[in-house]
C-alpha cells in the first residue's frame, strides 16, 4: 500500500499532530505493522489479518475491555497507565476501528517511546521480569467485569480436539508422508491419555475459566529501555477465555530452551531447568494469592502438555501437506515437531524436579 493511502486512512484516527512520516514498523508476521510519526507523538497502525481472525470487531470488542480494565488497575496501584499498557487511539467517529474501501479492517495504539522488546531473553533476569509481567496482566484481568470475552479462536487450546486432527492425518495420510514419521507418530499417539487432563477438568470446572493472553512469547513484553524493568504485556489479540495453564505452559515451551524451534540438528536443541526455574518464579510470585492448588499442582504438566499440543499441530500440519504453517524446506514442519518432541521429553524426564522447583517458587518470598 503506498504512502497516500496509508496517510489517508491514519487521518480517519484522531491523531495527535499532523502526519510527519509512516514507515513499516516492527518484524511481525500477521498483522502489516506501520509507525505513524506526528508532531507531538507517534502511533503504531495495523491493519488487522482478518484470514487469522476472521471475526475482527470481537477480536477489538475484548482488547477495549482489557485495556479499559488494565488501566484502571494500574492507576488504583499507582502506576503509570501511559507505559503500562497499550492505548487505543480512537477513530473519528469515535470507533476503535475503521474500514477502508477494500474492506481492510484497520486499527491504531499510541506508541509507548523509551521501550524494547527481545526476540529471546539476554539474561535470567529478563526472563524472570517477563514471566511476572504476564502473571501480573493475568492478576489485573481476574475481576475483570462484564460477560465472558470472545473466543477470538476457538478451541486453541482443546488439546483433545488437536489430538484428533492429529489422527485423522495418520489415518488419511494424503501426502502418503505417515511412513517416514512412523517413529514421531508412535511417541505421540502413546501419550493420548495427556490430551484430555486441563480439557476435562475445565468442563468438570475442577479448574477455574480465567482470561488468559494465550501467546506468552518473551516479545510480547515491552521492557524499558535499560532492559531492566518489564513494563506491559502487547499484543493482545489472543486474549480469550482459558486456563493459566495455557500461558504458563506455552511460556516455558517457548522460553525455557536452548536451540531454535525449527533446528534441524537436535543435539543443539535441549530444555533448560535454569531457564524454567526463573519462569516459575517469575509468574508464580505474581499470582500465587491468584492461583488454586489444582492449577499449582499441573503447573509443571502444562509445560509438557502444551509442548505435546505443538507437535501434534506440527507434525499434523506435515502429513497433510503443509497447510497452516509457512515452510522453508521440504521437511520444515517435521523437523520443528521433533524439536517438540526433544522438549516435551526431555521435560517428562524431569518432571519430578520440575514439580520440586514450583512448589519452592510458591513457598518462598517474592523479591
Amino acid at each position: 500500500m503506498n504512502l497516500t493511502a496509508l496517510s489517508i486512512i491514519a487521518s480517519l484516527f484522531d491523531l495527535p499532530g499532523p502526519i510527519e512520516q509512516i514507515e513499516p514498523y516492527g518484524s511481525g508476521h500477521i498483522h502489516d505493522t506501520f509507525r505513524v510519526s506526528t508532531g507531538a507523538s507517534d502511533t503504531i497502525l495495523q491493519r488487522v489479518n482478518t484470514q487469522v481472525f476472521r471475526q475482527p470487531e470481537q477480536v477489538m470488542e475484548n482488547i477495549t475491555r482489557v485495556l479499559e480494565h488494565a488501566r484502571t488497575k494500574i492507576l488504583a496501584e499507582g502506576g503509570d497507565a501511559a507505559r503500562e499498557t497499550l492505548r487505543l487511539v480512537p477513530a473519528r467517529d469515535g470507533a476503535v476501528f475503521v474500514r477502508d474501501e477494500q474492506g481492510g479492517f484497520w486499527r491504531m495504539f499510541h506508541f509507548i517511546a523509551g521501550t524494547r522488546v527481545f526476540d529471546s531473553a539476554p539474561n535470567l533476569h529478563a526472563v524472570y521480569q517477563a514471566a511476572y509481567a504476564f502473571g501480573r496482566f493475568q492478576q489485573r484481568m481476574a475481576d475483570l467485569p462484564g460477560s465472558r470475552l470472545h473466543e477470538t479462536i476457538p478451541n486453541f487450546h482443546h488439546t483433545r480436539l488437536r489430538l484428533e486432527a492429529f489422527q485423522a492425518a495418520v489415518r488419511d495420510d494424503p501426502q502418503c508422508r505417515a511412513a517416514g514419521a512412523c517413529a514421531e507418530i508412535e511417541i505421540l499417539l502413546r501419550r493420548e491419555p495427556d490430551a484430555a487432563v486441563v480439557v476435562d477438568l475445565l468442563e468438570q470446572r475442577r479448574l477455574p475459566e480465567r482470561v488468559t493472553h494465550n501467546d506468552t512469547k518473551i516479545n510480547n513484553v515491552l521492557f524499558d529501555a535499560t532492559g531492566q524493568k518489564a513494563l506491559a504485556v502487547i499484543d493482545l489479540d489472543t486474549v480469550m477465555p482459558g486456563s493459566v495453564l495455557y500461558d504458563f505452559g506455552d511460556m516455558v515451551r517457548t522460553g525455557a530452551v536452548r536451540g531454535a524451534e525449527d533446528e534441524p540438528d537436535l543435539s543443539a536443541v535441549d530444555f533448560d531447568p535454569g531457564l524454567f526455574t526463573q519462569l516459575a518464579r517469575g509468574y508464580v510470585h505474581a499470582v500465587r494469592e491468584l492461583i488454586t492448588p489444582a492449577e499449582s499442582e499441573l503447573l509443571a504438566f502444562s509445560a509438557k502438555l502444551i509442548t505435546y499440543e505443538q507437535a501434534l499441530r506440527f507434525l499434523g500440519d506435515y502429513l497433510s501437506g503443509d497447510v497452516y504453517y509457512k515452510i522453508h524446506r521440504p521437511q520444515h514442519n517435521l523437523e520443528r515437531a521433533r524439536t517438540q518432541i526433544k522438549l516435551m521429553t526431555q521435560m517428562e524426564e524431569q518432571m519430578g524436579l520440575l514439580e520440586a522447583i514450583v512448589v519452592r517458587c510458591l513457598n518462598e518470598k517474592t523479591p
